[in-house]
């Protein structure tokens, strides 16, 4: 997902933004009276994220008792979509 700046912001703080674009592969849309008038993204692959670098984030997160069974009850209550015949 993009951050929403104004063409001010940008201005003010350019060098930022650019280093945030080039080194975290974030992505800016630039918007002028409300209105987007650029997008801002890298040019190459995004470096992605390594195992070792989640588990550095994540820590020591506790997962709660009956997480799992809220989650397959959760999945359970979507409805199954119908594939058209056209694309069988």
């Amino acid at each position: 997902m993009a951050t929403r700046i104004t063409v001010s912001e940008f201005d003010r703080q350019m060098s930022e933004v650019l280093n945030r674009v080039a080194y975290q592969g974030e992505r800016f849309i630039i918007e002028r009276g409300g209105k987007a008038v650029a997008r801002l993204e890298p040019v190459g692959p995004v470096r992605g994220v390594t195992l070792n670098e989640v588990v550095e984030k994540l820590g020591d997160l506790k997962i709660p008792e009956g997480f799992g069974d809220d989650l397959e009850a959760i999945r359970a209550s979507i409805p199954k979509l119908e594939v058209p015949e056209w694309l069988r």
